[in-house]
């Protein structure tokens, strides 16, 4: 099964890195006709530009907009410069994600609450709405979220991140009802992969930590964009208020979560 994408444009926040890039990347690679990627940081947007126009051999394809998640007036210009530079807003992929409130949510910061729940569940609401406004309302589109495993059930130490993820596995049903029948919008739940965000899950043990998941090997940011171009795509054309377990069977095949 050929899965394609020809003729779109993406927007994709947090594209400078992990999960994002290699979903910009298999965008293009599966005729996506420009895919514009956020980040905060200017030397990671630009060495994402480089990564991504090397890879894939067509950097015209590619553009990268300064544009913090949580920011309604960044998401409002960043959409309203994809419209201009490429002439449509068809995919929108809320990857953006963070995680520094690390610990027991009767101990950990406050503060690191607040920024985990406005990056990771407002945050997602904020570009939805932008795509919806300038373009998905009156032409169709497809969204994408990018939640978690962790959003299906409690766990230890990351547990602000995890309700984050539930509430965003939440907000995907509930935005797909919305949109339809012109908008399809729907959730992929990774389990742990290799990406720079996830390190303090794995890199102190992966050998063990890969046993946990029964495929015994922990997710590449490859494995995710898969799932993800398929999900954008009319191959997956009557999909929509669904989360995706990409997981090497955490949720399925282990009855651990769910």
């Amino acid at each position: 099964m050929e899965v394609r994408v020809d003729g779109k444009v993406a927007v994709v926040t947090g594209g400078s890195r992990g999960i994002g890039l290699a979903i910009a990347e298999e965008l293009i690679r599966s005729g996506a006709t420009g895919v514009v990627i956020t980040s905060r940081k200017p030397d990671n947007l630009a060495a994402a530009l480089e990564a991504i126009g090397g890879s894939t051999g067509q950097p015209e394809r590619v553009h990268g907009v300064i544009a913090p998640a949580d920011d309604p007036e960044a998401a409002r210009s960043a959409v309203e410069e994809t419209v201009e530079r490429f002439g449509s807003c068809d995919i929108l992929i809320n990857n953006a994600g963070t995680n520094p409130a690390v610990g027991d949510l009767a101990d950990v910061d406050l503060g690191a609450v607040d920024k985990t729940w406005a990056v990771n569940q407002k945050g997602p609401v904020v570009w939805a709405q932008q795509a919806w406004h300038q373009w998905m309302k009156a032409n169709g589109g497809v969204i994408i979220n990018t939640a978690s495993v962790g959003g299906f059930a409690p766990g230890p130490m990351i547990g602000a991140y995890n309700v984050s993820k539930a509430a965003l596995i939440h907000i995907t049903r509930q935005l797909a009802m919305e949109m339809a029948p012109g908008v399809r919008v729907n959730a992929v739940a990774p389990a742990v992969v290799k990406t720079k965000l996830s390190e303090m899950l794995w890199t102190h043990d992966e050998a063990a930590v890969a046993k946990t998941h029964p495929l015994n090997r922990l997710g590449e940011p490859q494995d995710i964009a898969n799932a993800v171009v398929f999900l954008c795509s009319d191959k997956a054309s009557w999909i929509t208020g669904v989360t995706l377990p990409v997981d090497g069977g955490v949720v399925g095949a282990s009855g651990a979560i769910g």
